[in-house]
């Protein structure tokens, strides 16, 4: 009669019989260590023969691990034996006297190995050989090889025990990558192209890299960490970081993975996504990495890597594209998605997002009941990368706050519309296909330090709901060349996902008028000029440089800009209407002539700074805010500018 086992019981069977088949070996070893003891003492005392165990050298088709490492390493008889001479002393207590009567030394010897098996090999023990290469024995001190203690490395004695583990040495630079539960269509087509790739090499030829770009890792990883499911391998992650740049040290690793592939199954995945800097000695210990390690290798990263010796398969992965995220969209909110198709349609339009982090929304809004909450989850989903990279803006200025003569109002109200509108004319209305270059909508604000260029980008902000990064250009640029690109890089890749307003702050660190390009720094500074904009062009949210000198950049870089808007210095009637709107409806004012504070010759950023000091000091003096304060935090605002306070522009003041 069969007797069916479920598959815990069927685990715990092979544990087991792989048990039984290793002490069945280890009986054997120990047969002959006591033959070698008969022998010398020229005794002919019979020897209990150990019991074959009922089993073959498999379970139900599973082999026990003695055997699978020797298929595996393609260990010969003599270096199986070799290996189960040094387990044993592990596991028998009795065995260091076996070998100390044996041999006079009291542990497994390569002498003692030469004298107890059959069809014995000298170059077993070479660093070449298999025992050596892949760390399976330790060789301690000694005067001679053949009398060297001999060690089974202690991952290797508990696999042949049936345990399974990481090597302790590896727990410490990796981590498991696990397969998510969603995934879209167009990365199953390349998880497809990975298994093709991996399963239809050559006889003998070396696995081909494969190399996954993209700016979201967790797409990155759900690709990878499917793929290697399908594959039945164990992903396991490694930072390019963590490479030892120490030539002995990277090879050791190396042969630790590759020990781990053979012994359980496992790959590695290469992370080189968010490397900080990238040396010569860290350059040359990636490439060592991939060309020489012979494993299934994938490497991650925002950028082409090129190698001299292996293969790279290189494949891009994207976003999901609208229509998947719209599915995963309406999947994840159940029955509410069919009611909310048009706010669906928005949030695909406005945020890129990756299908985990679509799940993490759906999860975090399943008690909502209305779809406004989603933008704002959404606008969280994005933030954490970014807010690395560059400054949050909580922005708080309204229409109201903002005081500029009609046209530029109307430029600016313009530039929020378009936004606004982005996706009804690029996707429904069909301008998006008609377009060769990118749909990102650029914008140049021009003007003297506090003329509200910020407070332009605040209120566009607010308007749209979106979050407001600030970058400072000159915090960007690098004089190494290719690092401004790189660090430009990691801004619009982070950005993309929530389509968030980039505000580059201090664009005249970058541009300036284009040369006749007499040398390699003038080529370098117009390519990373040209790649901001070509970035700008294809981002698709908004993107606004800010210059105190529209006159220092090249017509030809300000023809690729949507908008160009001029904030001119506030003449006396607009500085009359800032000073009446600065203060807050809360604020206790008295006697406050507003004419009189617009002889100030100050721009609005200045009038803010005077009127905010102002209100301390009538706070400090239990006084609402009267002429005499502002008097008082004019003079030292004009301190600070280094300008004198004239008699004429505070005449009639108090």
């Amino acid at each position: 009669m069969t007797v069916a086992l479920s598959p815990s019981k069927s685990i715990q069977s092979w544990h087991s019989a792989n048990q039984q088949y290793l002490s069945y070996l280890l009986a054997q070893i120990r047969q002959l260590l006591e033959q070698q003891l008969q022998q010398k003492n020229e005794t002919q005392t019979p020897l209990a023969h150990p019991t074959p165990p009922a089993l073959d050298n498999n379970y139900n088709g599973q082999l026990f691990t003695i055997e699978l490492l020797t298929h595996c390493l393609g260990l010969t008889n003599f270096e199986q034996n070799i290996l189960l001479l040094c387990a044993g002393m592990e596991l028998d207590g009795h065995w260091p006297k076996l070998c100390q009567t044996a041999s006079n030394n009291a542990y497994p010897t390569f002498g003692l190995a030469l004298s107890l098996f059959e069809n014995v090999c000298w170059e077993a023990l070479t660093p070449s050989a298999t025992l050596r290469r892949y760390q399976l024995i330790e060789i301690g001190g000694g005067n001679a090889l053949v009398t060297s203690p001999l060690r089974i490395d202690e991952r290797i004695l508990h696999y042949l025990t049936g345990v399974q583990y990481l090597d302790q040495r590896l727990q410490t630079l990796m981590h498991a990558v696990h397969a998510p539960s969603v995934l879209v269509p167009s990365h199953q087509r390349l998880i497809d192209q990975i298994e093709q790739t991996w399963t239809q090499r050559l006889p003998g030829s070396l696995l081909s890299v494969i190399q996954l770009i993209g700016g979201d890792s967790s797409s990155l990883r759900t690709v990878a960490s499917e793929a290697c499911q399908h594959l039945s391998l164990e992903l396991q992650e490694l930072s390019a970081e963590a490479l030892p740049t120490d030539w002995q040290q990277l090879k050791t690793l190396q042969t630790l993975c590759e020990r781990e592939y053979r012994l359980s199954r496992m790959a590695v995945l290469l992370n080189c996504e968010d490397l900080e800097t990238e040396s010569a000695e860290r350059r040359s210990a990636i490439a060592t990495f991939i060309d020489t390690t012979n494993l299934p290798l994938m490497i991650t990263g925002r950028d082409r890597r090129r190698q001299r010796q292996r293969p790279l398969f290189t494949l891009e992965v994207d976003h999901p594209t609208s229509s998947e995220q719209r599915q995963l969209w309406q999947s994840g909110l159940g029955h509410r998605g069919t009611t909310w198709q048009t706010s669906i349609n928005s949030l695909v339009s406005q945020f890129n997002l990756s299908p985990s982090a679509i799940h993490t929304v759906c999860l975090q809004g399943q008690t909502v009941n209305t779809p406004e909450p989603l933008w704002n989850l959404c606008r969280t989903q994005a933030r954490p990368r970014l807010d690395e990279l560059a400054q949050r803006i909580d922005a708080r200025a309204t229409w109201d706050s903002l005081v500029l003569p009609e046209k530029e109002q109307q430029i600016i109200q313009e530039l929020s519309t378009h936004v606004a509108q982005r996706s009804r004319v690029y996707e429904d209305w069909g301008f998006g296909g008609r377009s060769g270059r990118g749909l990102g909508i650029s914008a140049l604000f021009s003007g003297a330090s506090g003329t509200g260029k910020t407070t332009a980008a605040e209120v566009i902000s607010r308007d749209l709901n979106l979050d407001l990064y600030r970058i400072d250009l000159s915090t960007v640029v690098s004089k190494y060349i290719g690092e401004t690109e790189k660090n430009l890089r990691r801004i619009f890749d982070a950005a993309e996902g929530g389509g968030v307003i980039l505000l580059f702050d201090e664009a005249d660190a970058l541009f300036g008028k284009r040369s006749d390009v007499s040398d390699s720094k003038d080529r370098y500074a117009n390519m990373e000029i040209s790649y901001l904009l070509q970035r700008m062009e294809s981002y698709r949210g908004l993107a606004i440089l800010t210059t105190n000198l529209k006159n220092s950049i090249d017509q030809a870089f300000l023809r690729r800009l949507r908008f160009v808007v001029q904030f001119p210095f506030p003449d006396a009637k607009q500085r009359a209407e800032i000073w009446r709107r600065v203060f807050p409806a809360d604020t206790p004012t008295k006697d406050l002539v507003y004419e009189r504070l617009a002889k100030l010759s100050i721009a609005g950023g200045n009038i803010r700074n005077i009127a905010l000091s102002a209100a301390f000091i009538a706070a400090d003096a239990d006084e609402p805010v009267m002429m005499k304060h502002l008097l008082q935090a004019a003079k030292r605002e004009y301190l600070k500018l280094e300008r004198p306070l004239t008699d004429t522009e505070i005449k009639g003041w108090i």
